[in-house]
């Protein structure tokens, strides 16, 4: 009869290859089809929006929608390296996870291994939330400068310049994003593969009608 390790093997694996081949798909689309999915039509609405305020310079106005994503991806990012440092410290005495949920108790104690790797995935996720958010804010600010430079001052300081990086921002916001909802996956690993697989169900229909909404 299979033990635990090797249902959680199969079903986690069915999660995983259902994820990646939605995302293949999803990807695709955004480079051959991008009017068809949310992220082609909002990269294409932000160039219109860039251009019309290099244009018709409307500082204040790019100053505070940008000063808005800067804040959002601030607190996201705060949020995500927070949550992994508590992970982290779980980590480090796996008996606390067992203390607050004592269903996991004797999970812990007969697959400590297997139960430590959910974790440190899970960790390494919120690094990636981390990162991603980071360098949205990085792109983030060097828009908030160049959308602002007169065109008589920097010629190579275009509209669609500005829309490449701005864009670019706004990819690695998705992507923290993703990693957000990929953490609510993570989570109920730790409490069953199973719990994993109906996660991914779900969230994979929720994400097929996001994606696919401006």
């Amino acid at each position: 009869m299979p033990d635990l390790s090797q249902y959680d093997f199969y079903l986690t694996a069915a999660s995983f290859f259902i994820l990646g081949i939605y995302h293949f798909h999803w990807i695709y689309r955004i480079y051959r089809r991008p009017m068809t999915t949310s992220v082609g039509i909002t990269n294409h609405l932000r160039g219109h929006w860039v251009e019309s305020i290099m244009e018709e310079r409307r500082d204040i106005l790019a100053v505070q929608t940008l000063r808005n994503w800067t804040m959002a991806a601030s607190f996201l990012a705060s949020t995500g390296i927070l949550i992994c440092l508590g992970l982290l410290s779980v980590a480090a005495s796996p008996e606390k996870m067992a203390e607050i949920t004592p269903g996991l108790t004797e999970v812990v104690r007969e697959h400590r291994v297997l139960w430590l790797f959910k974790l440190m995935v899970l960790i390494v996720d919120f690094f990636f939330i981390f990162f991603s958010f980071c360098l949205a804010i990085r792109y983030l600010n060097h828009v908030n400068f160049m959308i602002n430079v007169p065109f008589n001052l920097a010629h190579k300081i275009t509209p669609e310049y500005v829309t490449s990086i701005l864009n670019r921002g706004m990819m690695h916001y998705t992507m923290g994003m993703r990693g957000y909802y990929f953490s609510v996956l993570l989570f109920l690993w730790l409490f069953g593969p199973i719990w994993m697989l109906l996660g991914t169900i779900v969230i994979t229909i929720i994400l097929y009608h996001l994606d696919r909404q401006a």
